[in-house]
């Protein structure tokens, strides 16, 4: 059973207000779940939204930032736990102690490099945690479509692209995290 959930989102609101609905509501029923929130820390965009809406059901939520991010006052300190890191990787590593599996709501850049380290990470044997993708309204079918052409290019196994979940909503995206088998460790240290 998935314990803690380390959600990667995007920092910014974008431009269709339902993103930050959707973080708002997989951020309150994770909570009503009774499973705990891990995320960056931020004040912002659908970060800020997710954290809030754990928080309004009373839910557990560890934010990780580092310290340059205080610095350009991007965190927030209403959280459950805040634990400020010096570096980014510092930041991942920790995230990923704190957790059972991982889920990436839509997002940009940084969340596309977090959710790809992580699963690279448990392609390669780091960890044993789950990876999955919440496919709301189609958010990730362009990427998902790309990286098939990549698989089929040869360049990623079949195994890899099977091994990631792909969900339409929360419920589907809990239930394909746990049954590839929760996480509870790191199966080997990152520095």
């Amino acid at each position: 059973m998935i314990e803690r959930l380390t959600v990667f989102c995007g920092s910014t609101p974008g431009h269709d207000p339902r993103w930050v609905e959707l973080a708002h509501s997989v951020g309150r029923d994770l909570a009503r779940r009774g499973i705990g929130v891990v995320y960056g820390a931020g004040g912002g965009g659908l970060m800020g939204a997710l954290a809030q809406g754990a928080l309004d059901e009373g839910g557990e939520v560890i934010g990780v930032i580092p310290t340059f991010m205080i610095e350009r006052e991007w965190g927030r300190d209403d959280l459950t736990e805040v634990h400020v890191v010096e570096t980014m990787h510092e930041r991942k590593a920790l995230m990923a102690d704190l957790t059972s599996a991982f889920l990436a709501l839509p997002g940009g850049m940084g969340t596309l490099e977090e959710v790809f380290e992580v699963w690279t990470w448990r392609q390669i044997g780091l960890l044993d945690k789950p990876v999955g993708f919440l496919d709301a309204d189609g958010f990730w079918t362009p990427l998902m479509d790309s990286l098939r052409g990549i698989s089929q290019a040869g360049f990623m196994s079949r195994a890899s692209l099977d091994d990631i979940v792909v969900a339409p909503d929360l419920d589907s995206a809990l239930a394909g995290l746990e049954s590839r088998g929760v996480g509870t460790r790191m199966l080997r240290p990152l520095t």
